[in-house]
């Protein structure tokens, strides 16, 4: 390997995205866009066919989203597509062309694997800074798109021999474990918690679930009606039918993944999850996610009982930053639901907490 022309450093690792693929947010994006192009679309033929309605504003809609369609489909590829990745004694460096992003490996705070549910081997690879926390709050992260072998890498960064049983989301953490290393403790979450913001996506489900019930109850008498009066060419009602059809497909699913994401999902994530504590890291696994952390990175540990069940926080230490999240100070509400060091809704909280602040310990002597 040679140096990296930035900071004159050996390159241990080099790298780009294996195969560019789409967000998940990016695909919904270009599915609604696509079925709201559509429906508008075919509204505006029959418009302009059956009553002579000036359309422009419904023909400049239709294409607005189909652009936006095409735009969220194929932009992240071609944007990834050209993405490079350094590893170097020092740093982690992301660039694409001109655009440099880097990070020090001594200031990364933990690190998230995301393995890809097509191919068990490929996966994100997001590098995550502790940062202060109350109005210096602010995310400081680099994410490695669409990598081979993730876990590997994560050694080689972390300055460790990678172990053969690496490369591979499909085998449980307990199987990839660091020579030498060995598992103190380990446990699942007993209970899905209600969040301000669960409950708000609960309700939105149940609104927009509502909203699917009055308009299905109301479009399908009036397009009878007008059916039956055979006031439209077969082509037009047809149309006419399709774009109702579409438009309360469209609704119903938004109504069952709102509903999923508030009522199902939570439940079924605390059931893949997994908290694993070994004498030298802890690693937690919520179903294709992983996270793994340097017990030496850890500053204090925080129990706050919760009835019988209690929320063990990890509160990370780095180079002029100790924060317990990312996204700001102990105590927020969470914005998303993106795994972080915290165990949650655990019986066994004396345990583990003996077990981490007695490396706290001996860290300050």
């Amino acid at each position: 390997m040679g140096r990296d022309t930035l900071f004159g450093e050996r390159i241990v690792w080099e790298g780009r995205c294996r195969a560019a693929t789409v967000p998940f947010a990016q695909k919904v994006l270009a599915a609604v866009a696509s079925v709201v192009s559509a429906v508008t679309l075919c509204y505006a033929v029959v418009l302009a066919k059956s009553v002579g309605m000036p359309v422009g504003g419904m023909m400049l809609l239709s294409a607005w989203c189909a652009t936006i369609a095409l735009g969220a489909w194929r932009v992240p590829i071609w944007w990834r597509s050209q993405i490079e990745y350094v590893v170097t004694e020092r740093h982690v460096i992301w660039k694409r062309g001109r655009i440099r992003r880097s990070i020090e490996t001594n200031q990364i705070s933990y690190a998230l694997v995301r393995w890809s549910a097509n191919e068990p081997s490929t996966g994100d690879l997001v590098l995550v800074r502790a940062v202060p926390t109350g109005a210096l709050r602010r995310t400081l992260s680099l994410t490695l798109h669409d990598v081979e072998t993730p876990d590997r890498l994560w050694s080689i960064i972390r300055g460790v021999e990678p172990g053969a049983p690496l490369g591979s989301g499909e085998r449980s953490l307990g199987q990839r474990l660091d020579v030498g290393e060995r598992v103190l403790w380990t446990a699942a979450p007993c209970a899905s918690q209600w969040t301000t913001r669960r409950a708000a996506t609960a309700a939105a489900g149940a609104v927009l679930a509502v909203t699917f019930v009055r308009s299905l109850g109301r479009s399908v008498p009036t397009l009878e009606r007008l059916v039956g009066m055979h006031a439209l060419a077969p082509a037009l009602a047809v149309l006419l039918v399709g774009a109702v059809a579409l438009g309360m497909l469209l609704l119903l699913t938004a109504a069952v993944g709102v509903g999923y994401a508030a009522l199902v999902r939570p439940s079924r994530l605390v059931r893949e999850t997994r908290y694993i504590v070994t004498n030298a890291r802890v690693l937690i696994r919520r179903g294709n996610e992983e996270l793994t952390l340097d017990r030496s990175r850890i500053a204090y540990v925080i129990d706050a009982p919760s009835r019988r069940l209690h929320d063990v926080f990890l509160v990370l230490d780095g180079p002029q930053a100790r924060a317990f999240a990312p996204s700001g100070a102990f105590g927020e509400d969470d914005r998303d639901d993106a795994l972080r060091p915290v165990f949650a809704a655990i019986e066994d909280a004396d345990t583990v907490g003996r077990i981490l602040r007695a490396r706290v310990l001996d860290k300050a002597a």
